[in-house]
């Protein structure tokens, strides 16, 4: 490649905010695309929709860019990589064979089951076969778990704690609650324990993992509440430790890539394990095919190594010789959401930003209006993300800063990282 590069980083949320932030600080960067962006300082905003492959095309060949880096799920699940497999501009993330890992639930249980990979029981259910769904069900203990097989902008899953709610829920969502992405419905067992995010970055032979992290998606303290796309997370994770991720290598993160290459997938970009911890063994919960989101916002600043090197290194597959260094410090985000979220919410609220000390600010829903100012923009707004010498000193202060930065019906999680200062 040359010596500096253009990229183009696709998305708006708080996840492409945080790998703005980390391309931005590159060495190896000429000149940094964000579409559609949000308003957030880093890098150049594009009116661009990731899903209109041509016209990402068109821009890519005018500013000439030399690497996409795919932030969402949906380009990827629907094929901007094999869009641009000609194209001489490198591509950071999965083909759609590959992102059929996160874009169907059904074949990322089966994946695991062929490959020997710890997961739930489950079963898949169509309307065709409701009722061996509804006598599954009742073969389970509650709480009962319903996945959308399709993506559902992170709101396919439901947990349940009846049965008779788990079955109307079961023919609510075959009946189209999520539109065609739940016309195929995942049952399965419930897992108790604590999870965790595990990222790996490969390049289709070699891979490195990332900082580990927890998020945390109920909207309500103590974990209560409905599901949302995260309230905040932390990094690292104290029972992640050395015995644990030697566990998650072993049996999840090498059987995963092997399996990967013997079904003829050639995977290059991250992969995302959504894991349990489950009486100190890591079983998987979910594959996602790109970072999480709010996990990032903690990965990315607890990455030292250059990103822009390892992309590199994912585009070339010459990963093996990158190195990832970690930052030892702790780092908590706290998310800023909307009143009402995950609900109905107001959009266009006036934001106040106090002259920004060292908690970094990465923007999620957020737009800025003809004068300038910064207007909340979606459900979650912000992640405050700070440093610390542990997670509670650094929780103290992402809370400090979640203090002042303010907006009508400002709303967040005062607990977060909590459950783990103890351990």
């Amino acid at each position: 490649m040359k010596e500096k590069i253009n990229i183009l980083l696709l998305g708006s949320g708080g996840r492409e905010c945080a790998m703005a932030w980390k391309i931005s600080r590159s060495p190896r960067l000429d000149t940094l695309y964000v579409a559609p962006g949000n308003a957030a300082p880093y890098g150049t905003r594009v009116a661009l929709d990731p899903m209109d492959f041509p016209a990402v095309k068109n821009f890519v060949e005018e500013k000439n860019i030399d690497m996409i880096v795919v932030g969402p799920e949906n380009p990827l699940v629907g094929g901007i990589a094999d869009f641009f497999a000609d194209s001489e501009v490198k591509v950071i993330g999965p083909k759609a064979d590959g992102a059929r890992l996160e874009g169907s639930k059904e074949f990322a249980k089966e994946f695991m089951v062929r490959h020997g990979i710890p997961t739930a029981r489950f079963m898949s259910v169509t309307e065709e076969t409701l009722e061996q769904g509804m006598h599954f069900l009742e073969s389970l203990q509650p709480p009962y778990v319903l996945k959308a097989d399709g993506l559902a902008a992170g709101k396919g899953v439901i947990i349940l704690d009846s049965l008779a709610d788990a079955k109307d829920t079961l023919s609510d969502m075959l009946s189209g609650m999520f539109g065609s992405a739940s016309a195929t419905v995942v049952i399965e067992e419930f897992l108790s324990g604590i999870e965790c995010s595990v990222f790996v970055v490969t390049d289709g032979e070699d891979y490195k993992l990332l900082p580990v992290a927890k998020d945390y998606k109920r909207v309500g303290e103590g974990d209560t509440g409905p599901n949302t796309g995260g309230m905040g997370s932390v990094s690292p994770v104290a029972f992640a430790d050395e015995v644990f991720m030697e566990k998650v290598v072993q049996r999840i993160v090498e059987p995963t890539l092997k399996g990967l290459k013997a079904e003829g997938i050639h995977y290059k970009g991250f992969i995302f394990l959504g894991l349990i911890n489950v009486e100190g063994n890591p079983m998987v919960i979910e594959y996602n095919v790109r970072m999480g989101d709010p996990e990032t916002e903690v990965v990315m600043p607890r990455l030292k190594s250059d990103l822009v090197d390892l992309l590199e290194g994912v585009a070339d597959e010459t990963l093996s010789i990158k190195q990832v260094e970690e930052d030892p410090r702790a780092a908590v985000s706290v998310m800023l959401t909307s009143a009402g979220y995950p609900g109905d919410y107001q959009k266009g609220k006036m934001m106040t930003l106090p002259g920004q000390g060292d908690v970094l600010r990465f923007h999620a829903g957020t737009r800025l209006d003809e004068q300038g100012n910064v207007l909340t923009a979606g459900g979650r707004v912000m992640a405050l993300t700070a440093y610390g010498t542990d997670i509670a000193a650094a929780a103290a202060k992402a809370l400090a800063e979640a203090e002042r930065v303010d907006f009508d019906g400002k709303y967040f999680r005062r607990d977060i990282s909590r459950d783990l200062q103890a351990m």
